[in-house]
C-alpha cells in the first residue's frame, strides 16, 4: 500500500512548486513509510509514498515504461500479477523491476483503459504521457483503495488522502451541507462526493482523463446484479463446489507477498472461514489477530478463543475499552476526513496498531461477506417486512421478528415499539428503496440537530431523488433482494466500511488489508445467484455456512449473526476525554455553525445521566462529535507544514 498525489497544470506549461509536491506525500507518510518518490516536469508533478510489499528492493516509484513515455505512481495490490507479466513479456515488454507497478504500466499501455477489466485487486493509480501531455487515474471496482480530486486555479489536484489536497492554503476549506445531509440520512456520502465543498472522490470502478485541459470521468464497471430471469439456475450443490474454488483461488492469490500475511479473527463466520482456509490449505503459521470488549454485549472472546484453540494459532488480541475507545476517537476523526455516526473504527484503529508492533504489513480480512452473501439484519428484516404486507393478518408475524432479534423480544415495551416500527411503510413494497426506508427515516432524525442556517442551506435538497438518478439501468426489474444488496453495497460497503472502518483505520498504522470477499469474480458470481442461496427461510448466508461447514466447528457455524458494534455514550462521554467539552461547547458549536447548540446540550446531559440511551441518541451524538472534529483537524487549522526531516529517496526531475 501507498499514498499517491500530484498536480496536472490544465492550461500548459508552467511552474509547480516542489514544496507543494513534497508536502503532499509528506503528510501520507503513514500510508507509506519505507520511501518515497517524485516525478516533475513541466506539466505535472507526481508524488508516492510507499510501503513495500512486493519486490521490496526494486519497486519504488514513479515507474517508468522501456522509453520513459510512461510514468506511474500506484496505490494498492494487484494479486494476479505474475500471470499478467508472463503475457506481456511474450508480447516483447521488457522489465526493470518484479513489481506489480510495472505490470500495470505495461497493461495500460498495450489496452488503455480496457486494461482494467484484467485487474484483479485493490487499486487507485495515475498514468502520465509525457509525450502527449494527458494523465489517466483509475480505481478498483468496488472501492477499496481511495482517490480524491480537485480543481484550483487552473491545477488538477488529486491524492490518495483529502488532507494531502488540503496542504494548499488556496483550497476552499469548507463542510459541504448536501454532504452533510446526505451522511445524515445514509451513513455516508453518495458517489463522488466527500464531506468538503471542492474536493471530490473518484468514484469506485471508474476511471478519468484528463487532457487539454478538460477532465471526463467515465465507469468502466458496476456490480452486475440482475433480474431473476438471468440469475444462475445452477443447483446449490454447483454453485457451493463454484464458490469453494472461488474462494481458494481468492485467497491464494491474495497470499502472494515478499512480507508475511495475517488474518484478523473475529470468531465470526467470514473470517473464521477465511482463516481456517488460510491454515488448512496454504500456511499452518499464520498469525490472527482479533478484539475483545469489556462490555459483553459487543464481545466475542467465547468464538475467538474457540477458533484460535480449533486451528491451533498463533494468535494475538486487543481489548477495546470504553477508555480506549474514547481516547481513540479523535484520532479515528483525522484519519476518517469525515464524520461517521458510530464508534465502530475505533477498536479496528486500535488493532492496526497491534499488528504493526507485531511486525506485520498485511492481514487477510472478511468485508464484503454479508453484503454479497446475505449476512446483515436489514435483508432479513426486509423480507419479513414484504411478509407482513403480503399477509396482513398472519399470526406468524410477531414469530418471525422475534427471530431476528429474540434479545429484544424478552422486553414487552422494546417487543411492541419494534413491531410498530417495523410495520411501518408496508403499502410501498414496491419502492425501489423499500428495504432501506426505515433506516433512512431513522437515521434523518438525528438532523433535527442540524443548525437553522445548515437547514437553509441545505433546502430542499433530496438525497433519494440524487440517489435515483445514480442507479444502474434496469433497477428496477431486479427483485427485492438484489436492489436490497446493490444499495448495501454501492453505498454502505464502499463509502464507509472500505474506507471509515477500512482503509483509513489500517493505514493509519501502516497496513494493508486484503479482502478475498471482494474478488471481483466472486462479486460477479453471486450478483447471479439467486437469493434462496443466500437467506433460505431467515438462515443468513447458507451458502457460506455450506461452504465452510466441514472445516468450522458447528458453534460457528450455526451461530447467530452477531453484528460487529462498539460501545458509543459509554466511551464518548466517559472520564478523561476533556475534547469531548471543548468539541461540544457553546463557543465551539456556535463556531462551527452546523448544529444547534442548545439541543446539543439536551443530547449531551440527557445521554450522561442514562444508563440505557438509544441508538439514534447515540448515533447523533457521535455524528455531532466527528463533525465538530472534523472541523477541528481540517478546517480551523491552517494548512501542515513540511516536516524538516523529509528527504525523496528517487526523484526525477525533467523541468526545462
Amino acid at each position: 500500500m501507498c499514498g499517491i498525489a500530484g498536480i496536472c497544470n490544465l492550461s500548459g506549461p508552467g511552474r509547480i512548486s516542489m514544496d507543494s509536491i513534497n508536502r503532499m506525500v509528506s503528510v501520507q507518510k503513514h500510508r507509506g513509510p519505507d520511501e518515497s518518490g517524485i516525478y516533475i516536469d513541466d506539466h505535472i508533478a507526481l508524488g508516492q509514498a510507499r510501503l513495500s510489499i512486493i519486490d521490496l528492493s526494486s519497486g519504488a516509484q514513479p515507474i517508468h515504461n522501456e522509453d520513459k513515455t510512461l510514468w506511474i505512481i500506484y496505490n494498492g495490490e494487484v494479486f494476479n500479477y505474475p500471470e499478467l507479466r508472463d503475457s506481456l513479456i511474450k508480447n516483447g515488454h521488457r522489465f526493470y523491476t518484479t513489481s506489480d507497478t510495472e505490470v500495470i504500466l505495461h497493461l495500460f499501455e498495450d489496452k488503455g483503459p480496457a486494461c482494467l477489466n484484467e485487474l484483479n485487486g485493490q487499486f487507485a493509480f495515475a498514468v502520465w504521457n509525457a509525450t502527449t501531455k494527458e494523465l489517466f487515474l483509475a480505481r478498483d471496482r468496488i472501492g477499496i483503495r481511495p482517490l480524491h480530486y480537485t480543481v484550483q486555479n487552473n491545477k488538477f489536484i488529486f491524492a490518495s488522502e483529502i488532507k494531502s489536497i488540503l496542504t494548499f492554503p488556496e483550497i476552499n476549506r469548507r463542510i459541504d451541507p448536501i454532504a452533510m445531509d446526505q451522511i445524515f440520512t445514509f451513513w455516508t456520502t453518495l458517489k463522488g462526493r466527500t464531506a468538503f465543498e471542492d474536493i471530490n472522490e473518484l468514484p469506485p470502478g471508474c476511471f478519468a482523463k484528463i487532457s487539454g485541459g478538460k477532465v471526463s470521468i467515465r465507469k468502466y464497471w458496476d456490480i452486475p446484479f440482475c433480474s431473476p430471469d438471468e440469475q444462475t439456475d445452477s443447483g446449490i450443490d454447483d454453485i457451493v463446489q463454484d464458490m469453494s474454488d472461488l474462494l481458494h483461488d481468492a485467497i491464494r492469490i491474495r497470499l502472494r507477498a515478499d512480507v508475511p500475511v495475517g488474518c484478523y479473527l473475529s470468531g465470526g463466520l467470514d473470517s473464521s472461514g477465511l482463516t481456517a482456509k488460510v491454515v488448512r490449505d496454504f500456511n499452518s503459521d499464520v498469525k490472527s489477530f482479533g478484539i475483545r470488549f469489556e462490555e459483553d454485549a459487543f464481545d466475542e472472546g467465547d468464538h475467538q478463543n474457540l477458533m484460535v484453540s480449533h486451528l491451533n494459532v498463533d494468535h494475538k488480541e486487543i481489548t477495546a475499552t470504553n477508555r480506549r475507545i474514547g481516547e481513540a476517537f479523535p484520532d479515528v476523526i483525522r484519519h476518517c476526513e469525515k464524520p461517521i455516526l458510530r464508534t465502530a473504527p475505533a477498536p479496528l484503529f486500535l488493532l492496526s496498531k497491534l499488528v504493526n508492533e507485531s511486525g506485520l504489513k498485511v492481514v487477510l480480512t472478511g468485508e464484503g461477506a454479508d453484503e454479497f452473501f446475505g449476512g446483515y439484519n436489514i435483508f432479513r428484516e426486509t423480507k419479513v417486512r414484504r411478509f407482513w404486507a403480503r399477509r396482513p393478518n398472519s399470526t406468524s408475524r410477531p414469530e418471525l421478528l422475534g427471530r431476528l432479534y429474540p434479545y429484544i423480544f424478552n422486553n414487552p415495551r422494546l417487543k411492541r415499539t419494534l413491531q410498530s416500527f417495523f410495520a411501518k411503510g408496508l403499502d410501498q413494497t414496491d419502492n425501489l428503496f423499500f428495504s432501506h426506508m426505515i433506516r433512512w427515516a431513522n437515521t434523518s432524525k438525528i438532523k433535527n440537530f442540524f443548525s437553522a442556517d445548515l437547514k437553509n442551506q441545505i433546502g430542499s435538497y433530496s438525497g433519494r431523488d440524487e440517489l435515483g438518478g445514480m442507479l444502474p439501468a434496469g433497477f428496477g426489474k431486479w427483485n427485492y433482494f438484489s436492489r436490497a444488496q446493490y444499495l448495501e453495497a454501492s453505498l454502505f460497503l464502499s463509502n464507509y466500511l472500505l474506507s471509515s472502518q477500512g482503509d483509513r483505520m489500517a493505514m493509519a498504522h501502516s497496513l494493508e488489508i486484503r479482502l478475498p470477499y471482494l474478488d471481483p469474480r466472486i462479486m460477479e458470481y453471486m450478483a447471479k445467484v439467486p437469493a434462496k442461496w443466500k437467506i433460505l427461510g431467515l438462515n443468513e448466508k447458507f451458502l457460506l455456512k455450506k461452504v465452510f461447514r466441514k472445516i468450522l466447528p458447528p458453534e460457528i457455524v450455526n451461530r447467530s449473526k452477531h453484528p460487529y458494534r462498539a460501545p458509543i455514550s459509554q466511551s464518548l462521554l466517559g472520564s478523561g476525554n476533556s475534547y469531548i467539552d471543548e468539541m461540544l461547547s457553546e463557543k465551539t458549536l456556535a463556531q462551527t455553525g452546523l448544529f444547534d447548540t442548545s439541543k446539543v446540550k439536551t443530547l449531551v446531559n440527557k445521554l450522561r445521566k442514562s444508563s440505557n440511551p438509544g441508538e439514534i441518541d447515540g448515533m447523533a451524538l457521535t455524528g455531532i462529535l466527528s463533525t465538530q472534529l472534523v472541523c477541528d483537524n481540517y478546517i480551523n487549522r491552517p494548512p501542515a507544514p513540511l516536516p524538516g526531516t523529509f528527504e525523496v529517496d528517487l526523484l526525477v526531475d525533467r523541468r526545462s
